[in-house]
């Protein structure tokens, strides 16, 4: 027996709605928007309604979200219908109401989305394409998603995305990546154009309405990114506070980055900890944390230009510069580990089941680390990494200073021998 969720009518309906307008509607969100009382929308949306629509139109305000509560409260009891551009639940304002008001007090009416279009004209699977959205958002944002051979779908902010798009790609070292811009899809005025590589970039704006295509290609000579952790050293500007390749890469294999997680990355050096924990997925988060004005403005430089610009860098000694922050779910520390009250805070900050990870390579900060394990529990280890280089005419190994490295898990109750 089916049971019903919804127990009250919704406060809110959206309904989806598409360059092709009230033509393209199905007969159900029609009759929601002609039932309105009162439509909101931004105004190219609510252009697209036909005088029949009866309801009062107000365009959204800017900034939009803290807006949200106010206007539905200042309309409560009447009928409310909100336009959204194709499917309101993909990047829309769908996702917006409903973390404000609630899931039960918003009625969802989709419509094809522009990435959907853009994927039946093109003929590429939905489920092996990319998608970043630049709307609202800096173009920075679509280097971590480039891996030759990929294909990108780029949500555009308007007229002018296709060229910035093109201009990264080229930055980036992906300039033969073959490009295609896709305005007003789904409507009379649809249109494709040619497909051109980033290298030969050179199309004037076009419709603001636009969906941009892009097949990675990676220049021959460009640095290979990989998906995982552990991208070359040469990927950074450093001045060699730079936690190593190997080091790295077992360091944020003992993170265990999950969608959605904040990291505290504490010494951020050159921020490469809080960088890859940012690339493993889009929604992680991370704030890197450096005492050096210097260091804080180059690692701002490295995660823009890997893909990640939304990496927050605080500019302070740690632990007084952690006091704000909200509570992680992960700590790195590459850095500092002798000054009083640190690694405590640290820990304290974390939730049961959250991860800490430090390393260090000198005896003073490895002993707090052994006086740690001891505590707290965990794995000690020390990670050795030996490079091979020339020695005269022959070839022998050139070892790198050892790091140790502590990384536990909190949990609910002190692990044995804790606190002993």
């Amino acid at each position: 027996m089916s049971v019903e969720r919804r127990t009250a009518p919704a406060a809110v309906t959206v309904v989806g709605i598409g360059a092709d307008g009230w033509q393209g509607l199905p007969d159900r969100s029609r009759t929601a928007l002609l039932d309105a009382q009162v439509l909101i929308g931004g105004p190219r949306q609510l252009d697209l309604l036909p005088p029949e629509c009866p309801g009062e139109r107000i365009p959204w305000p800017s900034p939009l979200r803290p807006a949200v509560p106010g206007l539905i409260a200042t309309h409560a009891g009447r009928r409310i219908a909100v336009l959204a551009s194709g499917d309101p639940m993909f990047y829309g304002i769908g996702r917006t109401l409903t973390e404000i008001l609630g899931a039960d007090a918003v009625h969802v009416l989709p419509h094809p989305s522009s990435v959907s279009h853009a994927c039946a004209r093109l003929g590429w699977p939905l489920e092996d394409v990319a998608v970043v959205t630049l709307v609202g958002r800096p173009a920075a944002r679509l280097a971590a998603a480039l891996h030759d051979g990929r294909r990108v779908l780029v949500l555009s902010a308007g007229a002018t995305t296709p060229a910035d798009v093109a201009a990264l790609l080229r930055d980036r070292g992906f300039g033969p990546s073959p490009m295609r811009v896709l305005e007003q899809l789904g409507g009379p005025n649809e249109r494709i154009g040619d497909e051109v590589t980033a290298d030969h970039w050179a199309q004037p704006p076009g419709d603001p309405l636009n969906v941009v295509a892009v097949e990675c290609r990676r220049a021959p000579d460009a640095l290979r990114l990989g998906a995982v952790p552990g991208l070359p050293d040469a990927a950074y500007e450093h001045d060699g506070q730079l936690t190593k390749r190997h080091v790295r890469a077992a360091a944020l294999a003992a993170l265990a980055p999950a969608a959605g997680e904040l990291l505290w990355d504490v010494g951020g050096g050159s921020g490469s900890i809080a960088v890859e924990w940012m690339r493993t997925h889009p929604t992680c988060r991370a704030v890197s944390v450096e005492r050096d004005p210097v260091r804080a403005e180059r690692i701002t430089r490295n995660a823009e230009r890997l893909g990640v610009p939304g990496l927050r860098v605080v500019t302070g000694a740690a632990p007084a510069a952690l006091a704000e922050l909200p509570a992680p779910h992960a700590v790195f520390i590459g850095g500092g580990l002798t000054a009083p009250g640190l690694l405590d805070a640290c820990w304290q900050a974390l939730p049961a089941g959250g991860r800490l990870v430090a390393n260090t390579v000198t005896l003073e900060s490895e002993a707090v680390l052994a006086d740690a394990h001891r505590r707290h529990g965990g794995e000690l280890v020390r990670l050795a990494v030996a490079h091979a280089v020339p020695v005269g005419g022959f070839t022998g190994w050139r070892q790198a200073m050892p790091v140790t490295q502590w990384a536990v898990v909190k949990t609910e109750t002190p692990s044995p021998g804790a606190d002993r």
